[in-house]
């Protein structure tokens, strides 16, 4: 089973997350979170802590992941991993393998049209409000 990560960053005052504009299927020109796949071999944590350096700049001296939630898809052969958590400080992020952004919070996460994952975004971000007090420092 193939294993995949998708990892929630809100900045330092959770105000705003972290996007990205994906530039290649699936989902190519919509509207992500930041993330990729799991290495034969690798656990979670260390996968999304990888994933989100080389996509964004940010470290582990940066973030401290909490671990929201899992998804399996039994006919797809493959599982999502998701992590969030905010900043720790100010930093400037960068990268090159898709256009990020910085989102305000107010949109319609569940938008097919403008959010990649059939509304799982909308979805992982109904559980991020519900835990906000145990996820957020």
């Amino acid at each position: 089973m193939l294993g995949y990560n998708a990892i929630v960053v809100f900045n330092k005052e959770t105000d705003k997350m972290l996007m990205c504009k994906r530039r290649h299927n699936p989902y190519k020109g919509l509207s992500n979170f930041v993330g990729g796949k799991i290495e034969e071999n690798e656990n979670g944590l260390d996968a999304a802590y990888r994933e989100l350096e080389e996509e964004t700049t940010i470290t582990k001296n940066d973030i401290i992941l909490s671990h929201l939630m899992d998804f399996t898809y039994h006919l797809g052969n493959c599982y999502l991993e998701v992590y969030v958590e905010n900043l720790n400080k100010l930093i400037d992020v960068s990268g090159d393998e898709n256009d990020l952004y910085w989102s305000t919070l107010d949109h319609n996460f569940f938008d097919a049209t403008q959010y990649a994952g059939e509304g799982n975004i909308g979805h992982i971000m109904m559980h991020v409000e519900m835990f906000k007090e145990k996820l957020l420092k």
